[in-house]
């Protein structure tokens, strides 16, 4: 079985890659408001993350918006060319990406060793130098590029779509 990026393994493998990150270690966070409770929010741009499937359960999506956006299901399913989405169980959450209900990060893309998870981000993200993200635990918060996050989806091979939100 391939290595699972949790916490630790992400670190090292910025560390890795010389990627330059922040990091903020804060109690667990399963909410936005707690992110803003714990004021993880005042550092920059927040990312909510959502893990959906197609109405079949075939095709799997990680969403990533800023975190003060609205996602409109019917929409999204819409512009990404999908049939009605919902929301992936507990259960596919780990078995696609290895993260837990309330860790989810686009770097849970890292665990998805079939590449068969569609990396959906905000387009609005793209220019942001700082964004925050989970390191596949919601008990810290990381800064790092949009470009670095996208650099590393694009070298495990997922693929990544840009959309407006």
């Amino acid at each position: 079985m391939a290595q699972l990026f949790k916490k630790q393994e992400i670190y090292d493998l910025l560390d890795s890659k010389g990627i330059s990150y922040q990091k903020m270690e804060h109690p667990a966070a399963f909410t936005m408001e707690q992110m803003e409770e714990y004021g993880v929010t005042k550092k920059g741009t927040v990312c909510k993350n959502l893990f959906l499937r197609d109405f079949k359960g075939k095709n799997h999506f990680l969403v990533t918006v800023i975190g003060d956006k609205k996602v409109d299901m019917r929409q999204l399913a819409e512009k990404i060319g999908s049939s009605k989405l919902s929301f992936g169980s507990a259960e596919r959450l780990m078995k696609y990406i290895g993260v837990e209900q309330g860790s989810v990060s686009p770097l849970g893309i890292l665990n998805d060793e079939r590449k068969s998870v569609v990396m959906v981000f905000d387009r609005d993200l793209k220019d942001d130098l700082e964004v925050g993200v989970h390191p596949n635990d919601n008990t810290a918060t990381l800064w790092l590029s949009f470009d670095d996050i996208c650099r590393l989806i694009r070298e495990h091979g997922s693929e990544i779509m840009l959309i407006d939100f």
